[in-house]
């Protein structure tokens, strides 16, 4: 039972976080670019990062869900490494829900995806998308370390 938990919550991992990981990081330029162009077609691209974002980090509930119940089913759910991996999740979880989306939606509000005027976007809200991005993907990273080296685990990793 406890290899499928894993495989479920390495996967969900994979598949949920890595789109939103990308998404995220790509949207800052993207945004400038159809804030320069005022195509229709940036403008599009601009708004299917800002869904996959959000599906994506819907999705992603599955991943510290799968999480719990593999920690618990290991025994190991008191560890320090666990303790710090879920409060990093928090932490990612937060930058994303009150930081990125919302920011991402102000950038996409219906004024700026209709019509011939450019998108308007204003270059600090953009660079603080990349700030918030670069740190939520710095959150995942530490917290992928600690899921494969596991400090203190007797598997000799």
């Amino acid at each position: 039972m406890t290899k499928a938990l894993l495989t479920i919550h390495v996967l969900a991992a994979i598949i949920a976080i890595g789109p939103v990981t990308l998404a995220a990081s790509m949207f800052p330029a993207a945004a400038r670019c159809a804030a320069e162009s005022g195509a229709d077609r940036d403008r599009a691209v601009v708004s299917t990062l800002h869904r996959l974002c959000r599906v994506y980090a819907g999705i992603g509930i599955v991943v510290p869900a799968f999480g719990f119940a593999t920690a618990s089913a290991m025994h190991v759910l008191g560890d320090g490494w666990v303790m710090v991996s879920i409060a990093l999740t928090v932490a990612a979880a937060a930058v994303l829900g009150l930081m990125i989306l919302p920011g991402q939606a102000a950038a996409l509000i219906p004024e700026n995806l209709t019509g011939p005027a450019p998108l308007r976007v204003e270059q600090r809200t953009v660079s603080q998308l990349a700030m918030y991005t670069g740190v939520f993907n710095v959150l995942w990273v530490i917290v992928t370390i600690l899921m494969i080296v596991r400090p203190g685990s007797t598997t000799g990793a």
